[in-house]
């Protein structure tokens, strides 16, 4: 009698979204591999002009390439498409550790975000770097605040873009805010679905905030885009408490249902 294969057990898939990163994809790709309970590492060339997606596919991962730039979001989003049709039909839908292209070596200091996922700790676990502890800056503190308010945690690095997720968190920030506003997007997104969030402290050393961040405009950008989403969430959130409020208040009480009709046997003819 043959006995029926176990159903593969849950696993993760590392996602890197990059563009023009010939210079350090092939070691960040060869660290993820390295990870415990990675078993896929998927590349998303957005719109390279060199060699990145050929050097990623060399170092062993699976790339797949935009034509022309789409931006991160939607990259991790044709990356969480590509991811879900490798699932086994009838194994555990993957993880997803989202990483960053220019880790480099430096990025098996992920590999504490996999066991809390993977273990049921949490639903989402963001890296907490070795930079700082408490993240700086104008639109870290707005993250931080809209979480804080929203659900009483203080999160240290809100806008820390290493993080490992479940299918199903990654399913409730669907679809993903767009810019610097992804991050506090997908925590307020996942804490309002009632999942589990923490922050791991991870050994790695960042190569900190792209060119365009550390420019005026790309500060404003940032600030702006993080503004953005935080006030779209806060009205969103309003809109469904005012939803359900009218809901409880047009739901007619019980006590004031119309009486039954009386009802009348029918005169027997005699």
């Amino acid at each position: 009698m043959a006995v029926p294969a176990a159903a593969p057990g849950p696993s993760v898939a590392a996602l890197i979204v990059a563009h023009n990163q010939a210079r350090r994809i092939a070691a960040t790709v060869r660290a993820a591999l390295a990870i415990p309970g990675v078993d896929l590492v998927l590349v998303v060339d957005d719109a390279s002009t060199d060699n990145t997606q050929e050097l990623a596919r060399r170092a062993g991962a699976v790339v797949v390439r935009h034509s022309h730039i789409r931006g991160r979001s939607a990259a991790v989003e044709t990356g969480a498409s590509v991811i879900a049709m490798r699932d086994e039909p009838e194994g555990t839908p993957r993880a997803i550790l989202i990483l960053d292209p220019n880790l480099g070596h430096y990025a098996i200091g992920a590999a504490p975000l996999v066991p809390a996922v993977l273990e049921g700790v949490c639903d989402l676990a963001v890296a907490l770097t070795d930079t700082q502890a408490v993240a700086p800056g104008v639109p870290s503190k707005i993250a931080r605040t809209a979480v804080e308010k929203a659900t009483g945690w203080s999160p240290r690095q809100p806008l820390g873009r290493i993080r490992c997720l479940t299918r199903e968190a990654l399913e409730v920030a669907m679809p993903l805010a767009r810019g610097n506003g992804l991050e506090v997007a997908m925590t307020l997104d996942v804490l309002h679905a009632g999942l589990a969030i923490t922050e791991v402290e991870c050994d790695i050393r960042h190569k900190g905030p792209s060119i365009e961040d550390r420019t005026p405009v790309g500060r404003a950008n940032r600030y702006r885009e993080v503004l953005t989403v935080v006030s779209a969430r806060r009205i969103r959130g309003r809109m469904q408490s005012t939803r359900a409020s009218m809901g409880q208040r047009l739901r007619p009480h019980p006590d004031d249902a119309p009486p039954a009709p009386e009802t009348t046997e029918p005169e027997e003819d005699s």
